[in-house]
């Protein structure tokens, strides 16, 4: 029942995934470029490039601020990766421990007897 509940949330989180892909390229294109224009305001000496590059930064936050859907995106990204990481696991599945005839491990446990007793 566990395989299969993870199994439908995985569903429904790439369902979302794929539903915001376009806001997600197009915010990861609109962080690049801004990104751009801060490395060229930077390098640009006069006031006048600088003012224009403030504006075209600000028209490029405009972009990326109205994908803010994006993060959903991401989330459900997330989701899947966890989903996926979770499928995986075994944790109520552990190996049976065996005796050894390893000395270190006999002397480890002797050791501890010792100290407990």
């Amino acid at each position: 029942m566990k395989k299969f509940l993870l199994f439908l949330a995985g569903l429904v989180a790439l369902a979302v995934l794929l539903a915001n892909l376009g806001p997600m390229i197009l915010l990861g294109v609109s962080v690049w470029l801004l990104y751009i224009v801060c490395k060229q305001f930077m390098k640009s000496d006069s006031t006048a490039a600088k003012i224009g590059w403030i504006i075209v930064g600000l028209i490029i936050l405009s972009v990326a601020v109205s994908n803010i859907y994006a993060v959903i995106g991401l989330a459900a990204a997330y989701g899947i990766y966890l989903i996926a990481k979770n499928w995986t696991s075994s944790k109520g599945e552990s190996a049976p421990v065996t005796a050894s005839n390893d000395p270190f491990t006999n002397f480890e446990k002797q050791w501890s007897e010792l100290h407990n007793s």
